[in-house]
This record gives C-alpha cells, sequence and structure tokens, in this order.
C-alpha cells in the first residue's frame, strides 16, 4: 500500500519520548521550553507558546486578541473548518470569502467587498503548505486597521518574499497533526513578536493562571490547552529534522510535476513566484468532466490511499443553517471541494512510488 501520509519518526523521537516518560514528569515543562525556543529561533520571532492542538492555537489567539459577540472575522471559505468554527467559538461571526483556484489560497479582491464596520480581523490560511497572497492581504488590513492572523497549520517551513510562514501577521498558528511536516501527534504553537500577546496566551492556555510575588492566581477564564512535555521532546527531535523534511517533500513535488505533465486533466499544484510551497499535502485538481470519486476509488482498489483536498465551509450543515448560505455561493470554493484531489506525499516514499500512483491514474482515465 502507498499511504497518504507516514509521519518522519525514528528511534531519536522514541528515546526522547521514553526519557520523559520515565522521568515522571509529564506536563508541560522544559522539553516544551526547549521546542518553543527552538521554532522561535528559526522563525526568528520573539515568543513561542506550545499548545495541545492547531485548533487551540487558533483559539487562543482570537481570544487573546478580545474578538467576540460583534465581530467579524473574514477567512477562506475553502479551508478545514477549524478555521472558521474557532470564530464562532469566540462568539465572532466568521465571514467566509472566495479563493483562487490557481492556488486553493484566499482571493485578496473577495476580502475586500466583505469588510464591514464590524469586521475586526483576517485570517488567511496558507493551504497545503503555500503561502496566501501576504502582501495584499496585509495592505487590506493596514488599510482597515484590522488584525492579521495566520492560520499556518500546514506551513511550517513555507516562505513568501522572504518571510516565514506564520510572521506575517500579529499572531501565526501552526499545527503538529501527523499529516504536517512534524508532528507531535497532536499539538500546535503560536508565534508572535508582543510580549503582551504573549503573556496572555501563556495564561489562557493554563486556565488563566499568572505566578506572581503571591503565587499563582487565576485572572482570566481560561483553558487547558497545555502541550505535555513528551510531546515538547518529540517536537524538538522533529525541529531537528524540518530542514531536511520539507527538502525531500519538495524533491519528491517536482517529481510528481514531471510524472503527471502529460495528464492534461491534472491542473498540478503551482509555485507562485517569491513562493516557497513546502507541499505539505500534493493536492491537485481534476477537469469537470472527470468523476472524482470513480478515480479515487481506482486509486483505492491498486492499494494507494488519496483524499479529497478540503471543504467548503459554507455547503457544510453548521455554517450552511446558521449562516443562510447555498451551494455555489463560493463558487471556486466550492469547485475546489468537489473537484480537488490529494495524492500520497511523505518522505518515505519513493520516485518509483510515485510512478506508480501516475500509472494509476492515467489507467483510471484512459
Amino acid at each position: 500500500m502507498i499511504r497518504l501520509v507516514v509521519p518522519e519518526m525514528g528511534d531519536d523521537e522514541f528515546q526522547a519520548v521514553q526519557h520523559v516518560l520515565t522521568s515522571g514528569y509529564l506536563v508541560q515543562g522544559q522539553n516544551v521550553q526547549r521546542f518553543e525556543d527552538m521554532v522561535a529561533a528559526y522563525l526568528d520571532v520573539d515568543h513561542i507558546v506550545a499548545v495541545s492542538s492547531g485548533t487551540a492555537a487558533l483559539h487562543l489567539a482570537l481570544l487573546a486578541l478580545g474578538l467576540g459577540p460583534g465581530d467579524e472575522v473574514i477567512v477562506p471559505d475553502f479551508t478545514f473548518p477549524a478555521t472558521a468554527n474557532v470564530v464562532a467559538h469566540v462568539g465572532a461571526r466568521p465571514v467566509l470569502a472566495d479563493i483562487n483556484l490557481d492556488t486553493f489560497n484566499v482571493d485578496p479582491t473577495q476580502v475586500t467587498a466583505l469588510i464591514t464596520s464590524r469586521t475586526r480581523a483576517i485570517m488567511p490560511v496558507h493551504l497545503f503548505g503555500l503561502s496566501a497572497t501576504m502582501d495584499e492581504v496585509q495592505a487590506l488590513a493596514v488599510q482597515h486597521d484590522l488584525w492579521l492572523i495566520e492560520d499556518a497549520a500546514c506551513a511550517l517551513g513555507a516562505d513568501y518574499h522572504g518571510h516565514k510562514c506564520g510572521t506575517m501577521g500579529v499572531l501565526g498558528c501552526f499545527s503538529l497533526h501527523p499529516r504536517k511536516a512534524i508532528t507531535t501527534g497532536e499539538g500546535g504553537l503560536v508565534a508572535t513578536r508582543d510580549l503582551e500577546l504573549a503573556c496572555q496566551l501563556r495564561s489562557l492556555r493554563n486556565h488563566g493562571m499568572v505566578v506572581g510575588p503571591e503565587g499563582a492566581q487565576f485572572v482570566a477564564s481560561g483553558l487547558n490547552y497545555r502541550m505535555t512535555d513528551f510531546q515538547g521532546a518529540m517536537g524538538a527531535v522533529q525541529m531537528g529534522k524540518l530542514i531536511r523534511i520539507v527538502e525531500r517533500r519538495r524533491a519528491l513535488a517536482a517529481v510528481y510535476d514531471a510524472a503527471l505533465a502529460d495528464m492534461p486533466w491534472i491542473k498540478r499544484p503551482i509555485e507562485p513566484s517569491g513562493s516557497r510551497h513546502i507541499y505539505q499535502s500534493y493536492v491537485v485538481l481534476l477537469d469537470e468532466e472527470v468523476e472524482r470519486s470513480e478515480i479515487m476509488t481506482a486509486l483505492q482498489r491498486e492499494g494507494i490511499e488519496c483524499t479529497i483536498g478540503t471543504y467548503a465551509c459554507h455547503v457544510q450543515p453548521f455554517f450552511r443553517d446558521r449562516y443562510g448560505f447555498q451551494p455555489g455561493d463560493l463558487p471556486n470554493s466550492f469547485d475546489a471541494f468537489r473537484r480537488a484531489l490529494t495524492l500520497p506525499l511523505h518522505g518515505r516514499m519513493s520516485e518509483q512510488d510515485i510512478g506508480v500512483v501516475a500509472q494509476a491514474l492515467r489507467r483510471a482515465v484512459p
């Protein structure tokens, strides 16, 4: 079987986790701090706050900025629903924006039309490991005095014109789910250069607690979004491999590009000038005439795992029913939801494996 994803784990991760488990100190501690320091150095930011998931990272970002009822946050429609869910969790309204089908990322021209007097923030997603068009999004945020929060869940290691994804807004949020470039099983990170926000994030992830001269005090209605120390130990080992992992994924993506070049019914992912794609997922767009479900069945029959790209939030029951959307209200996102296909990509794949996938695709559409 050619699996969709296999996390790159070895004996060093196992030994790091085993050391923590045998120590008896399992909750957030020195290993989490070490991991945070490594990510901060890599991203060249002042503060990294490690949390229990990428969703927790997004949720805390909104809480730290004080977003809530009456506020609107613009998010791309074509994304894993967590991006929009966290906006609803804080009582604000997620305003869904259409995407550019070439990149699968938010279309800044669509964002412009959605800004109102209630808009407080824009939350672009760097989907599948490719940066959103951040110069245009940043300009909108500055022009309208909006918070810019990056959902960089898929994009640790990606660049945009020399800037690392997750460092171009006031807060950048990452996921460490097993489908990401590096993983701690579950886990997330928030990056910021703002000391006050970092302090709020650290308090909120730990029940709203701060420790001062009088001991521990609870100054906010916080949450338990802490990362365990064995996750931190795993993350530190994984972080040491990030550059190699990203380069391997980019090399395999280039092999895919060549292997699929003679299939006109497949639109391959692009890497715009100035962007550095990390290919967290290798996602293609199928022609309208091709039935995706048949392609997926054919691949799975040959032992090749695959899946859709991601979701058009506006057609999911929660968003559809609460906000009154109809299928196709955001046409590019709806197209991508129906036609995007994720092919296997991970460091344990060989070029021969990619050839097998390409041949299976040819057989599926003679």
